[in-house]
Formats: structure tokens, C-alpha cells, sequence
């Protein structure tokens, strides 16, 4: 199997699951219970929760541990929402994530006004219309790091600065650059910050959201004392062990990681572009995550081409795994101009940890011939 999906989950990394399964093992106490092994289960999370922290580069109570990096983003956009009431404007981006993008049209039918940021063909954000759409009445500016499909980075230090300029708030979705790019919450200067477990190499089922200290934000979930009252119920205790294990190995080995994933990657974008006629590459050639590659084969469907490379145990996606049983066009693509023909048949190849210079060589070998094959069929002619 050649597993090329990592922008829509990792593989558990053994040295997590070693982790998890001691910690099932030998821990079984609630953490807010006082006696002993109730705070053994609390200096754990805590120690998790730290490791993620110095990570991010904040401190221990600015990270709340939530469900996912979705939850994560619901609880800090209505979170700042339900706390200025009298706001009640929030500026997004057209290319965001459907965590994102499914509050905004919530948040419409509530009466709040959101505007939508266009981008361009590369699909970084227009920088006028947001500091133009900033009002009084702006409770949040919320535009995510880097994009899921396309993985182009948007330039989060200058939004904010504009965004903190007209006294706003801002939120970033970090769930696709944790771990592959070099950051800290003081460099970004975001108010609030979403991550997730799944995507590093640790756990489903958890994520953790950055509240910078001072600011102010209403409990997502009433109940309990946990996570500060923020977020109530008993702590997913085994979710946040490996998740604070996977961030623990991303410190340990993160930059070589990413250097050899940047390598495969150009090796394999050079190799499609090489192989392939009229491959389109989407995305920015620079300001992007290296890891992903968005290719368009015109003529072709998408679907077709998943199938076959899946024949082959090469699985790769269409797009966002949230979005994967939509038949709609994709959201992004359409948003940096491509003709819905031409977004129907678009794949996205993620590469991650444990993929290899081997892997890289079979999808080199297989994906021309498929690509070939589909378009005598289509008697699509690259040549035209």
C-alpha cells in the first residue's frame, strides 16, 4: 500500500500507540478525582498538555484539549461571538476549511453578518477586501494558515497586523501546518489557534485550541470544571496522552521530517510535470506546505483516476476528506478560477512520515499510464 492522504489523516505512529497502550494499561482514574490515581491521570494530560505548549510556544493555560480540530474551530469563532454580543460581523475566507465555513453559514441564519475574503489564482487572500470589511462591529477575523487542498500559506502575520490594528481579534486554523512549518503563536501574534491530533501522526478524536491569555471567550460545552469551564465533561484521557506523544515526536524529529518530505515532493511534482502532458499544477509555486500537491488532468474525471490508482493500493483524494462524499465542485478550486470541468478532475496527493523514495518511483511508473489509458478512452488530446 502506498498511502498518499495525509492531508486527511496520519497513520498512528507506533511510538504513539506504545504510549497509548501503557497509559490503558497502567491508568484508569478520572482527573478531576483527588485521590492518587485520579491526580496520576492529571499530571499526565498536564504533561501533554505542556508538550503541546512549548510546542506552539505558549503556556499551559492557553491550551484547551477539545474533541477535534473542527470542535476546536466552532468553540473559538462562536466562543469570541457569544462574548461581544454586541459584535456582529466576522470576516472568513472563501477557501477555508468546511469546519469554518459550515459556521459561517450557521452564523447567517443567526443574523451575523459574515464576509467572505476572495483569493487569487493561487489562492492567497485579498488583503484590501479585509482590512476594507473591518467595521466597529467586527468580532473576529478568522483565515486558516494553509490550505487543506491547495496547502498555499497565507500571510497570517499581516492579517493580524491590520486585524489588531482596527482593535479585532484573529483565529487561525493551523490543523495542516502543525508540524510542517516553523511557528510559534508569538511569531504568528493570533489570538486563537486550532490544531489537531489526527493529523500528526497521533490519535482521532482530539484537538486543542490555543486562547492567547487575557482573551476573553465563553464555555463551548456547560457542565464541569474541566479544561477551566471552557469546555465540561472527563477529559478524552487516552486521545490527549497520544496526542501529547505525537507532538512530542514532532519536536524530536520534525525537521528532518519535513526536509525529506520536501524532497519526495519535489521529486514527485517534477516527475508529474515531466511524465504527464498538460498536468496542471494548482496552488502557489512557493507560499505553500511542501507536502501537498493539487494536480488538474482536463478532460478526465477525478473519481476515474482515484479508482484506478487505488486498483494499484495508491490512494490519494479529490480533495477535502470532509468532503469527499459531497458531489459538489470543490469550493477552492473554483475559488482561484478554475472552470468546474477542469476542477472535476483534480486529485491531491499528501505525503507524510512514512512515505518513501520507493513510493515516489511506483506513482511515477503508474499514474502516466493511468492518466494515458483514461484519456484514449476520453479521446482527450493533450496536444490540442
Amino acid at each position: 500500500m502506498i498511502y498518499l492522504d495525509n492531508n486527511a489523516t496520519t497513520p498512528l505512529d507506533p511510538a504513539v500507540a506504545d504510549k497509548m497502550c501503557w497509559f490503558l494499561r497502567e491508568h484508569f482514574g478520572n482527573p478531576s478525582s483527588l485521590y492518587p490515581i485520579g491526580r496520576a491521570v492529571k499530571n499526565i494530560v498536564n504533561e501533554a498538555r505542556d508538550t503541546v505548549a512549548r510546542a506552539l510556544g505558549a503556556s499551559r493555560t492557553e491550551i484547551i484539549f477539545t474533541g477535534s480540530g473542527t470542535e476546536a474551530d466552532n468553540f473559538a469563532i462562536r466562543g469570541v461571538l457569544d462574548t461581544y454580543p454586541e459584535k456582529n460581523e466576522v470576516i472568513t475566507s472563501a477557501i477555508e476549511h468546511p469546519a469554518v465555513l459550515r459556521v459561517g453559514n450557521y452564523l447567517e441564519k443567526k443574523g451575523i453578518k459574515v464576509s467572505y475574503a476572495p483569493v487569487d489564482e493561487f489562492g492567497l487572500v485579498d488583503l484590501s477586501f479585509i482590512r476594507d470589511a473591518i467595521t466597529p462591529r467586527t468580532a473576529l477575523v478568522s483565515i486558516m494558515h494553509a490550505n487543506n487542498e491547495i496547502g498555499t500559506i497565507q500571510p497570517i502575520e499581516e492579517i493580524v497586523k491590520l486585524s489588531h490594528d482596527k482593535g479585532v481579534l484573529v483565529h487561525t486554523d493551523a490543523v495542516q501546518t502543525f508540524g510542517k512549518l516553523d511557528f510559534t503563536v508569538e511569531k504568528l501574534g493570533v489570538d486563537l489557534l486550532s490544531i489537531s491530533a489526527h493529523k500528526i501522526y497521533g490519535p482521532k478524536g482530539v484537538g486543542a485550541l490555543f486562547v492567547r491569555k487575557g482573551i476573553d471567550i465563553c464555555p463551548f460545552i456547560h457542565g464541569g470544571h474541566q479544561e477551566r469551564g471552557l469546555r465540561a465533561g472527563t477529559e478524552n484521557t487516552i486521545g490527549i496522552v497520544g496526542f501529547g506523544e505525537a507532538v512530542r515526536l514532532l519536536m524530536e524529529r520534525g525537521k528532518r521530517d519535513k526536509e525529506r518530505i520536501a524532497r519526495l515532493a519535489d521529486s514527485l511534482k517534477k516527475g508529474i510535470e515531466e511524465k504527464i502532458p498538460k498536468a496542471m499544477f494548482n496552488g502557489h509555486p512557493e507560499k505553500r506546505v511542501k507536502n501537498t500537491l493539487n494536480f488538474s488532468f482536463p478532460g478526465l474525471e477525478a473519481e476515474a483516476i482515484l479508482l484506478a490508482l487505488a486498483t494499484k493500493e495508491i490512494y490519494v483524494s479529490t480533495g477535502s476528506a470532509c468532503s469527499e462524499e459531497s458531489e459538489d465542485v470543490s469550493h477552492v478550486l473554483l475559488a482561484i478560477g478554475l472552470r468546474p470541468e477542469v476542477a472535476r478532475s483534480s486529485i491531491r496527493i499528501s505525503l507524510g512520515r512514512f512515505n518513501t523514495e520507493e513510493n515516489v518511483h511506483v506513482v511515477l511508473k503508474e499514474l502516466p499510464e493511468i492518466i494515458e489509458k483514461l484519456r484514449q478512452i476520453s479521446a482527450f488530446d493533450p496536444e490540442e
